[in-house]
């Protein structure tokens, strides 16, 4: 679809805007209830298309604010590289016409990482593991974002569990997210799943991405971080217990 209605083009700014707003209060979460709100009015492949370009912006945003970029590559790299191979595989399951298994794949990854957020105590990898353990989670996030459009697992708790200090924890996320972004955008061009149409239209949803991480972080001086992001991890848990029925439903 490269013609957008204006009721959609509404829908897909409001739906930037909460997630720039979630992301704003708790540091992450717009690709991921971007993908979530969005995969319930279109294919999880026009949702993941549209992502690219706010996920981007945001992303390299939050990257290059922190103080440490060339440490954490140096010490990431090889889950970077398991990242970009594997979205690249994975990535030929979301461009294809099974929407069924894509959306329940979707709802299904909400599931997993909102309920691992919620209920599960943090581990800590050691040291000496990095080195194998890095591109095998890297390789296993960059399937999950090629089936379904969605970066945080298993790499937002493996990176958790890095025992980083609270700047460089933002700024390797945002690093991970980067990457997936981008080899998500070469993914599904390499499949041809990537239109212009969708480029231009994920391009006007930046502003109200940024707009609503500004408002976010506004909003983040007034509340409770941590009650917020309980409470939009109940809401994901919901929301993708409805995307992974609905293809059993129809």
């Amino acid at each position: 679809m490269s013609d957008f209605s204006l009721v959609l083009t509404a829908t897909i700014a409001t739906t930037f805007l909460l997630a720039g707003i979630v992301k704003g209060v708790t540091g992450m979460g717009l690709p991921t209830l971007a993908m979530g709100l969005l995969g319930t009015i279109m294919p999880p492949v026009m949702a993941a298309s549209l992502l690219i370009v706010p996920s981007f912006v945001t992303n390299v945003w939050q990257l290059f604010a922190g103080p440490s970029f060339s440490a954490i590559l140096r010490r990431l790299w090889l889950m970077m590289a398991g990242i970009l191979v594997g979205t690249i595989i994975g990535a030929r399951l979301l461009a294809s016409d099974n929407v069924k298994w894509t959306t329940a794949g979707l709802g299904a990854a909400l599931i997993v990482y909102a309920a691992y957020s919620l209920l599960a105590r943090q581990p800590t990898v050691p040291a000496r593991a990095e080195r194998w353990s890095s591109p095998v989670v890297g390789f296993l996030t960059g399937l999950v974002t090629g089936c379904t459009g969605v970066f945080v697992v298993p790499a937002v708790p493996y990176i958790q569990a890095l025992a980083l200090s609270r700047d460089d924890l933002i700024q390797s996320l945002g690093l991970s997210f980067t990457v997936s972004t981008i080899a998500l955008a070469l993914g599904l061009a390499s499949h041809g799943a990537f239109e212009a149409g969708h480029l231009a239209m994920s391009s006007l949803a930046v502003l109200p991405a940024l707009l609503g991480m500004w408002l976010g972080q506004v909003l983040r001086q007034k509340i409770s971080p941590a009650t917020f992001r309980r409470w939009f991890l109940i809401f994901l848990i919901l929301l993708g217990v409805e995307l992974l029925l609905r293809p059993l439903l129809a």
